[in-house]
């Protein structure tokens, strides 16, 4: 349905505006709350038009930073929410040995999502994903790249310490891992970027790829299908993986370089 949008003062181009008649439905967008749907309408309008430039100009106006907060509210409410049921969350054995469970964090408007295997001593103290030794060495490729961690989404495939950083049980991933399918269908990433051999395996069951090793798949992409959603799979060896071997802090750093050509090769075509 088109949109007619009033209340704010935009650089319309004459296309667009003779698009946007008064015959049709009007929303006023004179406050934030209902602007970020208005954004939502013009952008949805001008691309089964394929009025590109006249978005361009739209979305480049003064109000673009409220708009992109006001859609970018649902999905921050989900997110919350499912990190709400990780805290209190009982449904394995995990939760009687741990002192915070660790939901993940980041951005919800990124569609770049980091899945690791658990959280670790340091994760377990503070409630949050990689930060650590190992947190501090993806901080580093993170930085490397130009995608700091407030940018992308960072969580693991379990979500509780197992004791003395063992490996998780496969009852505790299948217990787990449907939260980090709900984080996954709320942020509709473009790219997974799976750290270790944990992580991967259970990515590469949810595309039904193969998997025999991170060693035989790191660094390469692969496009599948997850949760009905077309991305690309980019597994990496873990950041941990540094610390009881230094020659993989090469390796990992050009996995990074690879992973930062393969989004922007998806952003130039328009992919995420």
């Amino acid at each position: 349905m088109p949109y007619l949008i009033y209340g704010l003062n935009l650089p319309l181009e004459p296309a667009l505006e003779s698009l946007f008649c008064p015959a049709y439905f009007r929303i006023d967008v004179s406050n934030c709350s209902s602007l970020g749907f208005a954004c939502e309408a013009c952008r949805v309008f001008c691309n089964e038009r394929r009025l590109d430039r006249e978005y361009e100009i739209y979305k480049s106006t003064e109000q673009e930073a409220c708009w992109q907060e006001d859609l970018d509210l649902p999905r921050k409410e989900l997110l919350a929410a499912v990190a709400s049921e990780v805290t209190v969350c009982t449904k394995c054995p995990l939760w009687k040995t741990r002192k915070n469970a660790v939901p993940g964090e980041g951005s919800a408007r990124s569609k770049i999502m980091f899945v690791g295997e658990a959280p670790g001593h340091s994760e377990d103290a503070q409630g949050r994903p990689f930060v650590g030794a190992a947190g501090k060495f993806l901080d580093e490729l993170l930085s490397e790249i130009g995608a700091p961690r407030e940018n992308v989404f960072i969580t693991n495939v379990v979500k509780c310490r197992p004791p003395r950083n063992r490996a998780p049980k496969s009852s505790e991933v299948q217990t787990c891992t449907p939260y980090l399918d709900r984080q996954t269908r709320i942020l509709e990433p473009k790219l997974i970027a799976t750290l270790g051999n944990y992580a991967t395996a259970y990515v590469f069951s949810k595309a039904k790829l193969p998997f025999s090793g991170i060693a035989l798949v790191h660094g390469k992409p692969h496009v599948a299908t997850i949760l009905s959603m077309k991305v690309i799979v980019f597994p990496m060896f873990h950041p941990a993986t540094v610390l009881y071997n230094p020659k993989y802090k090469t390796v990992l750093r050009q996995n990074f370089q690879s992973l930062k050509d393969e989004v922007e090769r998806a952003l130039h075509s328009r992919k995420i």
